[in-house]
């Protein structure tokens, strides 16, 4: 096989695990989200604790992702990921008994964090270790993919099927995404060296370095989770927007397939920070459009701007994990994971509470963009402290 057939294949098998992981078994609760309200009696406040145990479970497996450096046992993992994300699937359309959906929800959760905290890991350590280029643009195309896929698919489905047919509909969709996410991606290679016999060396960021970037970074996850779990619900409340939200969504996963190829390229000529500023502010002003300018045209532009930012913000954040930790990649993705998911427990809550005090989104919304912000803030802070760490090791910079 070609080096080029063999890297598209690998690829193809990240990008079918994403979808898989974070389009069916993520993802599509937020688009049956409304339908689930009308048809099986979801409550507001019980819809935003659904997503924060999702995200308990993602967090669950971004500490387990943090604590193996075993690459064989990552890729073990990443496969029983994968059937757990289907089992948690069809567990969705067979109850109605919020602890059971609980249930689903954080196991869906841990399969997240195994596809994409695993399976990145040891993607992007094969590409290393091939001689490729450490970028994941093309392998996080799977998550816009698995956003509009499922999108589309309620849409459709809706007219024939109801919500827990739904959720069956789309355990068969994973069954099928199963086969290549498995197949394509080839056991690891435990080696110390790559394909042409260089060694891999890890080039760790300082302490102060890291602790700004966490702290970042679960600005950025708290200021994606809301629009990304309430989006649907947001814009079905808007006026004269009632059952457009699913559109909206689409529009995000629509932006969000090839965001991360596009964010690689402009990192490639501003550097990976100022990429990571610039998608914060476009992602802020994302977040509010909806609210602050209203009418459909603002709900889809805004949802155009927040898809084509969030999944870059990621993309490049564990980009840069993996040149920082080329032999274990998934360590740093899983801690700078625990962040992220910690802000993600945190704001479906707080905006669910929001929701049900005030009667809409919007103040969830607010929230989410102010804590952007102060993100932002952190980013351009990180210069600062990456100029001091270069003026101190020059030598590192320029391996960098």
């Amino acid at each position: 096989m070609s080096e080029q057939r063999e890297r598209f294949k690998v690829l193809g098998a990240g990008i079918f695990s994403l979808i898989l992981v974070l389009g069916v078994a993520r993802f599509s609760y937020t688009p049956l989200l409304p339908l689930m309200q009308k048809q099986a009696g979801l409550g507001v406040a019980e819809a935003g604790w659904l997503a924060a145990i999702n995200y308990a479970g993602y967090l669950s497996g971004a500490l387990i992702a943090s604590l193996i450096s075993d690459l064989v046992l990552k890729d073990r993992l990443y496969r029983i990921g994968l059937v757990v994300a289907i089992l948690s699937t069809a567990l969705m359309g067979m109850s109605t008994d919020v602890t059971v959906w609980a249930i689903s929800r954080f196991f869906a959760g841990l399969s997240s964090a195994a596809g994409m905290l695993l399976g990145t890991g040891l993607i992007l350590n094969w590409l290393i270790r091939h001689n490729h280029r450490s970028e994941l643009g093309i392998h996080f195309a799977g998550i816009g993919i698995g956003i509009a896929g499922c999108a589309i698919a309620v849409a459709l489905m809706t007219h024939w099927l109801d919500w827990r047919e739904q959720w069956y509909a789309f355990t068969l969709i994973a069954c099928l995404l199963l086969i290549p996410a498995l197949r394509w991606l080839p056991p690891p290679d435990t080696s110390g060296l790559t394909k042409s016999g260089q060694k891999m060396l890890d080039n760790p960021p300082s302490p102060l370095f890291m602790r700004i970037f966490m702290a970042a970074y679960f600005c950025a996850g708290f200021g994606y989770v809301v629009s990304a779990t309430f989006i649907v619900a947001i814009v079905d409340r808007l006026p004269g927007l009632a059952g457009q939200g699913t559109l909206v969504f689409m529009a995000i996963g629509i932006a969000a397939t090839p965001a991360c190829f596009n964010w690689d390229l402009i990192a490639r000529r501003t550097g990976d920070l100022n990429a990571l500023i610039l998608a914060a502010v476009l992602q802020i002003i994302g977040i509010v459009m909806p609210v602050l300018v209203g009418g459909l045209f603002a709900a889809i532009f805004g949802a155009l701007l927040f898809g084509g930012t969030f999944i870059g913000m990621v993309s490049l954040v564990l980009t840069m994990a993996g040149r920082y930790y080329p032999t274990r990649p998934a360590k740093m993705m899983g801690k700078m994971t625990l962040s992220y998911g910690v802000a993600q427990i945190i704001a479906p809550a707080i905006t669910g509470w929001l929701a049900g005090r005030f009667g809409s989104y919007n103040a969830g919304l607010y929230v989410a963009a102010a804590v952007m912000v102060i993100g932002t803030a952190l980013l351009l802070a990180l210069k600062v402290v990456e100029r001091r760490d270069a003026a101190r090791n020059p030598a590192l910079a320029l391996e960098r």
